[in-house]
């Protein structure tokens, strides 16, 4: 048994094989792309370069998308099922791989999704308690100072 918080449903976990849905503060980065990858693909954001523009343009992290990491994260995501590659030779411009999702690959992003609100929601009762206890008001104007 790790001593993290498990980081969303594993990669190699069986349908329904959660194991917590917290988060996993020293854990690998990797893992927080996932779930922005498969809804950019699904969304019709097909190659690497345009899935790593919107990563950044969505502020996904902090100084921006490592590539390496998306490559790896994407060649994950293949090996496990989740999407499908192929070449493209687009009229302008380089070849490029063209990733798509497969239905696994939609069942992996409704498991995230499912994740990911119950994440939203522990953060909305983060947020209630620190301005129950006032600290919300003081964190906000810390970050209007920031901005």
């Amino acid at each position: 048994m790790s001593d993290t918080l498990h980081d969303g449903p594993g990669m190699h976990d069986g349908p329904g094989m959660h194991h917590g849905h917290g988060w996993r503060p020293i854990g690998p980065r990797h893992r927080w792309l996932e779930p922005f990858v498969l809804v950019l693909i699904a969304d019709g954001t097909g190659h690497g370069y345009g899935l790593a523009t919107r990563l950044n343009e969505l502020g996904v992290a902090a100084g921006g998308i490592d590539v390496g990491e998306l490559y790896r994260t994407l060649r994950e995501l293949e090996i496990a099922g989740f999407v499908r590659s192929a070449w493209t030779n687009p009229e302008v411009g380089p070849r490029r791989r063209e990733y798509v999702l497969t239905e696994a690959g939609a069942d992996r992003l409704a498991e995230w999704v499912a994740v990911m609100g119950e994440r939203a929601r522990l953060v909305r009762e983060f947020l209630a308690a620190c301005e129950r206890t006032g600290l919300g008001a003081a964190a906000a104007s810390g970050a209007d100072k920031e901005a």
